[in-house]
């Protein structure tokens, strides 16, 4: 049996009476989990949308209570990492990790920034060990595969685009994913959604087309 975390960061909700306020990431990522739950029907599914429910920003608080050893960790301490503890449980739980995001000033929102930042934790997500040299960072997890999806505003964010340089937001997630224990990364993204022409439609039916390919796969 597989597991599939869904991760949601788009700040705009599903609305039926009003489609065109809704999030193209989180359309395209339902798309991709209608497919694939059809071809797993007797997996689990976790499900977080964080532009419902932003996980908070670490503090100076939360960073002694993470170096803290657990055995010596307040009360108070316990508490400040209850949520992380119980992002990094769904983590391990899960298989495949899917992420869908829309690009915001082209990077990612702050909602999934806080949530890599809760979920990536010394002793929990990942070893620390200077005797490794200059790469002490060590993955604890494995054998996972993420999916991102994401929506662009604007155009051309490929690796040989017009503005690949100025995607920061699937380099810096494919960058963080090692340390989520990914060992197979898929993006599949839609564009021009500013220009809102044939183009853009365009991109989503190959974006649609693409996920459905993936959901059967992978």
């Amino acid at each position: 049996m597989k597991t599939l975390l869904r991760i949601d960061a788009s700040a705009r909700r599903t609305d039926n009476d009003k489609p065109s306020y809704n999030s193209i990431s989180k359309s395209l990522a339902q798309l991709f989990c209608d497919h694939w739950q059809a071809q797993n029907n007797l997996s689990e599914f976790i499900y977080r949308d964080l532009g419902d429910q932003v996980p908070p920003a670490i503090t100076q608080d939360w960073i002694a209570a993470v170096f803290t050893p657990e055995e010596h960790q307040s009360t108070e301490q316990q508490r400040l990492l209850a949520l992380s503890d119980c992002l990094i449980d769904e983590l391990q739980r899960a298989d495949i990790i899917l992420i869908s995001t829309p690009m915001y000033n082209y990077g990612m929102p702050a909602a999934l920034k806080a949530w890599f930042d809760q979920v990536i934790r010394i002793n929990r997500t990942f070893s620390f060990d200077l005797k490794r040299g200059d790469f002490p960072l060590r993955p604890i997890l494995s054998g996972k595969k993420l999916v991102l999806i994401y929506s662009c505003g604007e155009f051309g964010f490929s690796e040989k685009g017009i503005r690949a340089g100025m995607n920061h937001l699937s380099p810096h997630i494919k960058t963080l994913s090692h340390y989520l224990g990914v060992e197979q990364f898929y993006e599949v993204r839609s564009e021009y959604q500013e220009f809102a022409d044939e183009r853009h439609q365009a991109s989503i039916k190959a974006a649609s087309a693409s996920l459905t390919e993936l959901a059967l796969k992978i």
